[in-house]
């Protein structure tokens, strides 16, 4: 049968670009279909605008801490405007990056959504393609409830584009998003209040690094107000009104969503292909990333596994090599690092204490701290450092770290995790005085 390409790539995120690259690399002729901007969710609307964000939030504090050591600096300003279109410049050299990669490693570069017209064929517009392989790369979109007013708020898909910074702002939701976005907003000089249905936001991550950075939140100034939900969204003459699960009201200029986000499936015509997937519209893979058509394959966000742009690159790596390397690899999806780039931020890998006691007796270690820095500024921030070890190998299971460049420092901590590293190495490991790194490997004495 003649097929058009070897494969077909929907979607040039991150996954679907390294996957299209390292294919084109082993041989195969390929074609990424995008009807976006390139280089996806974490180019555009995710990590790296949101980072250089986080790095402009941070600026108010500093300029604040200069005067303990010695500088005297100007009343500053910040420009929201300014911000934005530098952001912009940035985000659109990305793109540029993203078409010179694909485009010097041979990949067939199509603009327009693609929709499934069998297992083998997509439409694009009114051309069909047809491929050995098609590989659906499409990521995630913000998730919405039914609120009523819903239509006023925006998701960060929005967020980034707006004019000017919002005086007042809601934030709702429990996730890394809205952590993060609460910490941005507040930075810039916003104020913020962050609502959430449950008990304490970041469900899922360790309990201590959850309260500590609720603590943390708090001290900056930042309203948490959690048990509560808005059931109504108005607009009113000077501004977003809403009204609480508990009655209450609530004024604001700008109301952040982030409450989810579902895989990007819908409109690909995957029912024509066969393609099975689940409750929330993921697509259902095995350990190779291959769906339960044979010709279709799934990586990223898309699917029902860690939504993480690391992850997606690591799944576009591990597809290419199994279908053009002739090297079977499954993804490996234990012990991943992470980071929440919160104010302060949070880095993590391993199990969280909750999780390492359901399989076993463990000890922990941890230490909360004033970080050398604000022995000076008088700042109450405090460092949370924590580790997870199995009572009976002595390995660690999990380090966990609330602080100044928490992703940074974890990131180390990764590759020790994951080479199985024990308590005991952590140990003997000479400390770098003096850093809050250095904490990892100085925890003597296990908590009661």
């Amino acid at each position: 049968m003649a097929y058009d390409y070897d494969l077909v790539v929907i979607g040039a995120g991150s996954g679907g670009t390294r996957a299209s690259r390292l294919s084109a690399g082993y041989g195969a002729r390929v074609a990424v279909v995008e009807e976006g901007r390139l280089g996806g969710t974490c180019v555009n609307v995710g990590c790296i605008p949101k980072k250089l964000f986080v790095y402009a939030a941070h600026y108010g504090e500093d300029f604040a801490d200069a005067a303990a050591y010695g500088w005297d600096v100007a009343a500053p300003r910040f420009d929201f405007a300014r911000l934005r279109k530098h952001k912009d410049v940035e985000i659109a050299r990305l793109n540029g990056v993203y078409a010179k990669l694909l485009d010097d490693a041979g990949v067939t570069r199509i603009e327009g959504r693609a929709r499934f017209v069998d297992a083998h064929t997509v439409a694009v517009g009114s051309r069909r393609i047809r491929a050995e392989h098609i590989l659906v790369a499409t990521g995630g979109w913000p998730s919405l409830p039914k609120t009523p007013g819903i239509e006023h708020a925006l998701t960060s898909n929005e967020v980034f584009a707006l004019d000017r910074l919002p005086e007042r702002v809601v934030v709702v939701g429990g996730g890394y998003i809205a952590v993060e976005f609460a910490g941005i907003f507040h930075g810039m000089g916003a104020h913020v209040t962050q609502l959430y249905r449950g008990e304490l936001f970041l469900r899922g991550f360790d309990g201590d690094v959850r309260r500590a950075l609720a603590d943390e939140m708090q001290k900056r100034g930042v309203d948490l107000r959690f048990r509560c939900d808005p059931t109504r969204i108005e607009k009113t003459a000077a501004g977003l009104r809403l009204t609480l699960t508990d009655g209450a009201t609530l004024d604001a200029d700008a109301v952040l969503y982030a409450t989810g986000r579902a895989p990007n499936t819908r409109g690909l015509g995957l029912e024509a292909a066969g393609v099975k997937t689940g409750n929330a519209g993921e697509i259902l893979v095995d350990e190779f990333s291959r769906t339960n058509v044979p010709s279709v394959w799934a990586i990223g966000d898309v699917t029902d596994r860690l939504a993480l742009t690391p992850v997606a690159l690591h799944e576009g790596i591990c597809f290419a090599r199994t279908v053009f390397g002739k090297e079977p690899t499954k993804p490996d999806h234990r012990d991943v690092p992470t980071a929440v780039f919160s104010t302060p931020s949070i880095g993590t890998v391993g199990l969280t204490e909750e999780e390492a006691r359901e399989h076993g007796e463990v000890k922990v270690f941890k230490a909360s701290f004033t970080p050398l820095r604000h022995t000076l500024t008088g700042r109450k921030e405090k460092t949370f450092v924590k580790l997870v070890v199995d009572c009976a190998s002595d390995r660690v299971l999990g380090a966990h770290m609330v602080g100044p460049e928490a992703g940074e420092i974890l990131q180390g901590l990764g590759v020790a995790v994951k080479c199985g590293v024990t308590k005991a190495q952590l140990d003997r490991t000479i400390g770098i005085h003096p850093t809050t790194a250095e904490e990892f490997v100085t925890l003597r004495q296990p908590v009661a």
